[in-house]
């Protein structure tokens, strides 16, 4: 898969996931323009592992909870790198800890805006952008097995991440008739800064591990490939879905 004479937005890109699939679009070819919200040493340190591939990285600051803010980047991000062809929608928020009847008003808000609001306001321009152009383009969610797992005391992360899904299939249809092909990715458990806390606890990462068939927490690379194939041509048939790259995770739950 080749990415020549294309430019892709990632947000989120200061490190795990997002680090991983600027890399890889990079060394397929691709230009991109890359986002972080507070990192400025995180995404520093990706936009250099761009330009070690020979890539152009424009690095843009961005709180994607704000139509404003994502409306500032894009006008940046089209005088500097030129009109889009793939949207990997990739920054979001952990949260736990927090019970539904012990919940605050101002996390509950600031979850969902940042992992569910967030790509709808990413997508909007880029959706414009594209039919400016005659259609076409790649759009990817980057979402989590907590659309189909229960999330106790994150139930806000699982609304969001559900939302994630649903919105996926929702737009994959309204953007048909321009194909644009809207898909989704959700990663299971991949060690990552996001999930720093778990690898630091033995007692707890073990417990996680048990219920994972493969054994073993998931790398941001594999990750970075499911995105590589949903943006790529070889995914020009595939719209609307939701691939899960978890190690089994979601065919374990419930099991012994």
């Amino acid at each position: 898969m080749t990415f020549t004479d294309t430019r892709a937005l990632i947000t989120g890109a200061d490190s795990g996931i997002g680090r991983a699939t600027a890399e890889l679009f990079a060394q397929a070819g691709a230009d991109v323009a890359i986002t972080y919200h507070t990192d400025a040493d995180g995404i520093a340190e990706t936009a250099r592992a761009v330009e070690a591939a020979g890539r152009r990285a424009v690095v843009v600051q961005i709180d994607v909870g704000d139509p404003a803010s994502v409306a500032a980047a894009y006008d940046r991000i089209g005088s500097e790198l030129g009109v889009l062809d793939i949207l990997v929608a990739n920054a979001g928020q952990a949260m736990d800890g927090m019970p539904v009847a012990e919940m605050d008003d101002a996390v509950l808000e600031r979850i969902l805006r940042v992992n569910l609001m967030g790509p709808l306001f990413c997508a909007r321009p880029f959706i414009g952008l594209r039919r400016a152009q005659g259609g076409r383009g790649k759009i990817v969610f980057v979402s989590s097995v907590a659309q189909h797992l229960p999330t106790p005391e994150s139930a806000p992360y699982g609304m969001s991440k559900a939302g994630l899904g649903s919105l996926c299939r929702s737009l994959s249809r309204e953007l048909a008739g321009d194909r644009i092909n809207v898909n989704n990715v959700a990663p299971g458990l991949i060690e990552t800064p996001m999930t720093a806390d778990r690898f630091e606890r033995p007692e707890v990462l073990d417990q996680s591990l048990e219920r994972i068939p493969w054994h073993r927490a998931g790398r941001p690379e594999e990750i970075a490939r499911a995105i590589l194939y949903l943006a790529s041509d070889a995914a020009d048939y595939v719209t609307g879905h939701t691939l899960v790259v978890d190690g089994g995770l979601t065919m374990q739950w419930g099991g012994a």
